[in-house]
């Protein structure tokens, strides 16, 4: 879930044939094209090559048919059991993990590579808001200074030079 951006409730309804390892042209990577069915239906998500390795793995040691679930036991419930065992419940601030973290995490590292935020909105199903309300605002120390205070040069090649005056009188620039 970390490499794909999946919901746990999308992940559990995963079949084998929902699964194609594919050649990405743009990234001549090799990742997972998934056809994901959830809550709005069936949608696409590519996966990152990270997801790979794992699912050729688990085909060769499962030797499944095409509809069997790639996860038959509940994803959930695997994933805090390995928490609980590990003592990972818990962040450093007190709050949950949960499968839903691992959707989190991929959305954060996608947006901290400066992947374009309406592209990961549409591989992970959702809305730029809701990225942008609870996803990119964990993402506040990532600010890049430079980004955010380009000045754009006048047509005599002047920078634009912004003066205001506050209610003393004194002029600022």
């Amino acid at each position: 879930m970390a490499n794909t951006g999946l919901r746990p409730d999308e992940t559990k309804r995963l079949e084998y044939r929902d699964v194609r390892v594919m050649k990405d042209e743009a990234t001549r990577e090799t990742i997972l094209e998934i056809e994901v069915r959830g809550k709005r239906g069936i949608g696409f998500c590519k996966s990152m090559a990270g997801a790979v390795l794992p699912f050729k793995r688990m085909k060769k040691r499962n030797e499944p048919e095409a509809t069997d679930k790639l996860f038959p036991n509940n994803p959930r419930q695997l994933l805090n059991t390995i928490l609980g065992e590990q003592g990972l419940k818990v962040d450093r601030d007190g709050n949950q993990r949960t499968a839903y973290s691992l959707r989190h995490t991929y959305v954060c590292f996608r947006l901290m590579e400066e992947a374009d935020i309406y592209q990961v909105a549409k591989n992970c199903r959702t809305s730029v808001e809701m990225i942008e309300k609870y996803y990119a605002s964990h993402l506040k120390n990532t600010l890049d200074a430079a980004a955010i205070n380009v000045r754009k040069r006048r047509p005599n090649g002047k920078d634009l030079d912004f003066q205001f005056t506050d209610s003393h009188g004194q002029r600022y620039r």
